[in-house]
């Protein structure tokens, strides 16, 4: 199993992290993404998932 850590800091009135190089591997450089986070309560686990950003204002 491979496990990445990230500490969770504070800036301005929320907290942040960092998304690591190694997960972003398979997207393309070159298009927009957005990060999508979901929560499985049953299981108490976070997932994330990218997807395309769309192109218009």
């Amino acid at each position: 199993m491979v496990e990445f850590k990230r500490k969770l800091y504070k800036r301005g009135s929320s907290f942040e992290t960092t998304i690591p190089m190694p997960l972003l591997f398979a997207l393309d450089k070159n298009r927009k993404y957005n990060v999508v986070f979901a929560y499985d309560g049953e299981a108490n686990k976070w997932y994330i998932k990218f997807e395309e950003a769309g192109g218009g204002k």
